[in-house]
């Protein structure tokens, strides 16, 4: 006689017998380690639901996950079974992510604190003892900094409260810096003696000048734009601000002046584009004015705002 069996005989029995509480309960008594058992409140340890395999593992590794009092606040326990023959010598790391993913949940059901989550591998493959560290840190090519980058606060660039001036010795990543810190709060016409010397020191591709124009453009603010404007563009370097300047002015200058809109200014920013060596043409179209103003602007200085 032929008994149907499962595709995973062992995911049947472990889930079987382990969702009941009181077995539960017996196992974690009999194999949690004592100092992490004494913590532990076994009578109010629950079943919970669902489980943190990828579809694509499950049939390799099996897992239940419990609820229960550790250290008098909720906290989890999750175990999985491996039941393939050769054991996965990344197990370490995989048990570190369903314990993140356990405590994603628990974030994801509106509470405030991570819980503490405690990983137990169930291992009966074939080779004998188990091969691999379940230490995650020993996983690491540098066990000993990844313990030092994991149990310290992680890095901050906390750019509120750095100092201008420090930030101005920040070679190219200052002029980022500079504009992220007071793009809120600042006109940035206060700004432009600190952008003037960054850009004059080179270290802005002409990629990056167009991204830094369209952002000031979108989230700066400025009482006098016209006046920010210009002062910029007179301290980009010469071999960066012709490509640059009039390829960004042609996708975004013809809304930005009509904001500006006064008619001193749209002449002055266009003596601005003869003098960068613009195009008649996209002149024109970009200012709205007239062929007799630009004749007019080429024929006699415009002074500077």
């Amino acid at each position: 006689m032929t008994t149907p069996s499962s595709p995973t005989p062992h995911d049947a029995i472990f889930k079987q017998l382990l969702a009941h509480t009181d077995t539960a309960r017996d196992f974690i008594d009999i194999h949690l380690p004592a100092d992490l058992r004494s913590l532990c409140d076994l009578n109010t340890l629950q079943l919970e639901s669902g489980n943190f395999i990828e579809e694509d593992l499950r049939a390799y590794y099996s897992d239940v996950l419990y609820s229960l009092k550790i250290n008098n606040k909720t906290g989890y326990i999750h175990v999985l079974i491996e039941h393939q023959s050769s054991p996965d010598k990344q197990m370490a790391f995989r048990l570190m992510r369903y314990a993140v993913a356990a405590m994603q949940r628990h974030l994801e059901a509106g509470n405030t604190h991570l819980p503490l989550v405690v990983p137990i591998l169930f291992y009966q493959g074939k080779t004998s003892p188990y091969p691999f560290p379940m230490n995650w840190y020993n996983m690491f090519d540098s066990p000993e900094w990844a313990k030092i980058i994991y149990n310290r606060p992680f890095p901050l660039v906390d750019i509120t409260v750095i100092p201008d001036d420090a930030i101005m010795q920040h070679r190219r990543i200052a002029i980022l810096e500079l504009l992220q810190k007071h793009i809120r709060q600042r006109d940035l016409m206060l700004l432009l003696e600190q952008l003037g010397i960054l850009l004059n020191a080179g270290y802005t591709t002409a990629e990056q000048l167009k991204v830094l124009f369209s952002y000031m453009g979108q989230r700066g603010h400025t009482e006098n734009p016209k006046a920010f404007f210009n002062g910029l563009v007179s301290h980009i370097p010469q071999e960066e601000s012709m490509e640059t300047l009039n390829e960004w002015l042609e996708k975004n200058g013809k809304e930005l002046f009509i904001e500006w809109g006064q008619e001193k200014a749209r002449l002055k920013i266009a003596n601005r584009m003869l003098e960068n060596g613009m195009e008649r043409s996209l002149i024109i179209q970009l200012t709205e004015v007239t062929e007799n103003e630009l004749e007019q602007l080429q024929n006699s200085a415009v002074s500077p705002i």
